[in-house]
């Protein structure tokens, strides 16, 4: 690793809370690497990182990806209904 850092953000939100955190992390860091220094899976426990998808400003990247100065990493959550199911629900009721 560099000698050279970063600032990021690393974002979460669950039904209760959402949080942001600010940090600093290696220029060379992956988003992996910074989700592991960032803290947020020991305070979060039911992140898997194996599972849950991760993007960068809302576009999903792999967590091999680099990062630039002022990146937010966002960790998703798994959807609770199938969106294209909902639309279809909500054109059914308004007949």
């Amino acid at each position: 690793m560099s000698s050279e850092t970063i600032e990021i953000e690393v974002a979460y939100a669950t039904l209760e809370e959402q949080v942001i955190f600010k940090q600093s992390v290696a220029a060379d860091a992956s988003v992996e690497a910074a989700l592991l220094e960032s803290g947020l899976l020991e305070r979060y426990p039911e992140i898997d990182l194996t599972v849950n998808k991760v993007g960068v400003f809302g576009k999903l990247c792999k967590l091999d990806a680099g990062l630039r100065p002022g990146d937010r990493i966002e960790v998703y959550r798994k959807l609770i209904a199938d969106p294209k199911e909902a639309r279809r629900k909500r054109a059914n009721e308004s007949k």
